[in-house]
């Protein structure tokens, strides 16, 4: 259910797209994020750091795109915060402590110091493969294939990532509690 809660917005978005243009769907896309943010906190109490990034960024890059009336603006934004998430991984990466992605998974997953290292390198490439994936879409097709790219090859990249994730972490890691690290 949260997974279909987060994917809202991208598919009103993609919705409003087909019934009328970027423009109407930039409009739409920005007040699905405040509904969604709004729903959030009403639930929680509380706004994730992520879901706060992401709607500041579809309120700046969804703002310029409508203002100014270019679409090159909303097409940045997937770009934008692929970036903002590999050098936060990367930041991690380099820190004292746990990385990012170990924070994440830690509870689940046990894995040697190494190979958290590797996993954490592995969703830093993700997130800038994705960003110039996108950028690749956008300044090479014609918008309506960007805007199926959005929706449909963006999250089928993160499907197919988290699955040959999945299966390097079967082939390496352990269950919790087992004992050996």
């Amino acid at each position: 259910m949260q997974l279909l809660f987060d994917f809202l917005p991208v598919l009103a978005f993609f919705v409003a797209y087909l019934l009328a243009d970027i423009y109407v769907a930039t409009a739409v896309l920005i007040v699905a994020v405040l509904i969604q943010t709004a729903v959030s906190f009403i639930r929680h109490r509380k706004v994730s750091p992520m879901l706060l990034i992401s709607a500041a960024l579809v309120l700046l890059f969804g703002g310029l795109t409508l203002w100014l009336h270019d679409s090159t603006f909303i097409k940045w934004k997937p770009t934008i915060v692929n970036l903002l998430l590999a050098a936060g991984f990367g930041v991690s990466h380099f820190m004292r402590g746990p990385t990012i992605v170990q924070r994440m998974i830690g509870d689940s997953v046990q894995l040697d110091a190494v190979d958290w290292r590797r996993l954490n390198l592995m969703w830093i490439g993700f997130f800038l493969f994705s960003a110039a994936a996108n950028l690749y879409v956008a300044y090479n097709f014609a918008e309506a294939t960007w805007v199926k790219f959005k929706l449909f090859g963006l999250l089928g990249l993160t499907l197919l990532f988290v699955v040959l994730q999945g299966l390097w972490l079967a082939r390496r890691a352990e269950a919790p509690g087992s004992g050996t690290n």
